[in-house]
């Protein structure tokens, strides 16, 4: 089973959690990318067979009305309005003989598309 790192949030319920494995991969590409300052910025973008889709990447750029989630080192920024769709969402790394890559577990989606890139 996967280990949670679980933070005090001043906010009722965190955006989003991230697993031990998450953490370090995350904190293995912000190195890899020379720059400490980066965060990773999750998003939720209208688009996919089910409406929506799931956008990741490295940002420097924090905006006032975004959500920072910290665990350790590592930082998670979420815009107000995707922080809706993905609140209490638990992002998880694997390493497997199939592959990698990140994995997102939301409760909050009802329906995904049969190819697994969109959700609704």
């Amino acid at each position: 089973m996967t280990q949670i790192l679980s933070i005090k949030s001043k906010r009722p319920e965190q955006t989003v959690r991230l697993t031990d494995g998450a953490i370090a991969k995350i904190r293995e590409l912000v190195t890899a990318e020379g720059d400490s300052d980066l965060a990773l910025r999750m998003a939720v973008r209208p688009g996919g067979c089910s409406g929506f889709s799931y956008e990741m990447y490295f940002d420097s750029q924090i905006d006032p009305d975004d959500i920072v989630e910290k665990f350790d080192d590592v930082r998670v920024v979420v815009d107000p309005q995707s922080a809706e769709m993905i609140r209490g969402s638990i992002l998880d790394y694997k390493d497997g003989l199939m592959g990698a890559g990140f994995a997102i577990e939301n409760p909050n989606v009802t329906r995904t598309c049969g190819c697994g890139n969109s959700f609704a």
